[in-house]
């Protein structure tokens, strides 16, 4: 049975691009009887950059609850708190002495942030590895990765190799698996809907905000009875990706049409949004204000994590001679 691992970042509430682009494809994977499915929450990778501890225990609660209410069954999935598995610093310090200076320095989360050298801190530098660890530790199969991503998993399969090639076959060499039937989800500017663009939807958002985020997406400046081009609006492509084939045919000749504002286009999007995540929204609300589920839920996930880890954490430590 091939194990399938994932985690998402704590850095700020899951938004449509987060939902759609991963969350939901991967519990598509999850729900396969076939896959033995492991999902985390990247609490110590937010250290890079959050450093209010408050505000971090808030997001991983806001994220599992996302999770959860998306459809995530605890009893078929491991879910886990990356930070209550402590192993995986263990094996990150090991791996750490297998993974050359170079190979950091080209991982695009460094290079991005390589002008501005004063802000980059050394967990920064190390990310990768750390990544590395996260799959490694679990000797994950498959790995659900955005293209943006992929370099990553490459860094953990040389990282992998470098070590079964000094020790012997140890730790599993995973495989990338990419959608490329997912579209980049655009923001309300356009941009690749992202918390650090400041650009997103929050489909868990209380109604009266959803609304308001929704009428800041951009628009041209055509008028109400001005024909527009279907295929140059964000509001009709985020449409097309929830709404059903027909009605994203209808709102297709309405754009052609013309007659047809953008309000109106915001509406349908807003109507929509709110009919397919009614219930995820429902349950949300309900986990965020019952967090001791989510503390149950998640210690046992992490007491399932904790037992795969040390097996590979002995084995590991073993070959190195500890």
């Amino acid at each position: 049975m091939p194990r399938i691992l994932t985690g998402i970042q704590c850095t700020g509430r899951p938004h449509l691009g987060n939902v759609l682009g991963a969350m939901l494809p991967t519990l598509q994977l999850a729900n396969n009887p076939n896959h033995d499915t492991f999902i985390f929450l990247a609490d110590l990778h937010t250290l890079t950059t959050l450093k209010d501890a408050t505000l971090r225990k808030s997001y991983v609660y806001i994220t599992a609850a996302a999770w959860l209410a998306l459809g995530l069954d605890s009893q078929k999935v491991t879910f886990y708190r990356q930070s209550q598995v402590p192993a995986v610093c263990e094996l990150t310090w090991y791996l750490s002495c297998f993974t050359p200076y170079p190979m950091l320095a080209n991982a695009h989360a460094f290079k991005d942030k390589s002008d501005r050298m004063s802000t980059v801190n050394a967990g920064l530098f190390t990310y990768p590895i750390l990544m590395a660890a996260d799959i490694l530790l679990y000797q994950a199969d498959i790995v659900p990765v955005g293209k943006d991503q992929l370099q990553h998993l490459e860094i953990t399969r040389d990282i992998a190799s470098s070590f079964n090639n000094q020790y012997g076959p140890t730790l599993q060499l995973p495989q990338a698996s990419i959608d490329n039937a997912i579209a980049i989800i655009p923001g309300t500017d356009g941009q690749k809907m992202s918390k650090s663009y400041n650009n997103t939807i929050d489909i868990f958002l209380p109604e009266k905000e959803l609304r308001s985020s929704i009428m800041h997406i951009q628009t041209d400046s055509k008028a109400v009875n001005d024909p527009k081009d279907p295929d140059q609006s964000i509001i009709f492509k985020l449409y097309s990706l929830l709404a059903s084939t027909t009605d994203v045919a209808t709102m297709r000749e309405n754009y052609l049409r013309g007659g047809y504002g953008y309000g109106q286009a915001k509406e349908a999007l807003l109507g929509v949004i709110l009919e397919k995540f009614a219930e995820a929204r429902k349950k949300f609300n309900a986990y965020l204000e019952d967090q001791s589920t989510l503390e149950k839920v998640l210690s046992i996930g992490e007491n399932k994590a904790s037992a795969v880890a040390a097996q590979t954490l002995a084995m590991v430590r073993s070959k190195l001679g500890y």
